[in-house]
């Protein structure tokens, strides 16, 4: 496990890009799995900029996105369909049909999850997974539990995610209960994986992470295990290691 420190949440953004940039260098066809939440804005926004200038390519390459809501109609702007159009799918050049995110209003949500975990090994899994964190350790929507769960499933989102994405919605009562994600071993799964934390308000669940027992209680620290996993942090965030 690598850990690197930044001045800036701008900067910890840069220093992503850049290892999704050189992804993309190294493997054009590369498979991405991207996430939602405003701590990869700063890496969208990044390498919106680095397309721009002709450095990155993503026409030949794969997105699979960690989550989606349940019941959350696509078109809305809180769906992260949506988010992803509007924070970069609009802005790059990813191929017609190359870009997924899950189906959160299949009728038959368990086979969409199946179908889901099966697309990403038809593509042959996914080179580089970015993840957020949330504050109480959950990585995609695994939320704390007593257990590690292997595939992609629905999740019955805790209190305080709900809570946390109020603010994104016009009211709690409009924040869905329920979401897809990927499961821990989708994201174990991942050939590199490159976690994102910034902000004084994730400095707790980073440090339990990183420095307690890997427990399903705290999702994100089995990243540990991973043999090639890669933490970028500002300084508030790390300011509890």
């Amino acid at each position: 496990m690598q850990v690197h420190l930044y001045d800036s949440a701008a900067q910890v953004g840069q220093a992503a890009a850049i290892l999704i940039g050189a992804q993309l260098i190294s493997k054009p066809n590369a498979v991405l799995g991207l996430a939602t939440g405003s701590s990869p804005i700063p890496t969208y926004q990044e390498l919106i900029r680095m397309h721009r200038a002709g450095v990155v390519d993503f026409s030949s390459a794969v997105s699979f996105n960690l989550d989606e809501y349940c019941r959350l109609p696509e078109s809305h702007p809180c769906s992260y369909h949506d988010f992803m159009h509007q924070q970069l799918f609009a802005h790059v050049n990813f191929a017609q049909g190359n870009t997924h995110v899950p189906n959160g209003n299949a009728a038959d949500l368990a086979a969409e999850c199946a179908r889901y975990d099966q697309a990403i090994a038809k593509a042959g899994g996914i080179d580089l997974q970015l993840l957020g964190i949330g504050h109480n350790g959950h990585i995609g929507f695994n939320e704390p539990s007593d257990q590690f769960v292997y595939g992609c499933h629905v999740v019955k989102l805790t209190q305080s995610t709900i809570e946390a994405n109020r603010r994104f919605f016009d009211s709690e009562a409009d924040v869905p209960r329920e979401a897809i994600s990927l499961g821990i071993g989708s994201i174990m799964n991942a050939k590199r994986v490159v976690l994102l934390a910034t902000g004084y308000d994730k400095a707790e669940v980073v440090r339990r992470s990183i420095r307690e027992d890997i427990d399903p209680a705290t999702q994100a620290s089995i990243l540990r295990t991973h043999p090639n996993v890669i933490i970028l942090l500002d300084r508030a965030a790390a300011s509890k290691l």
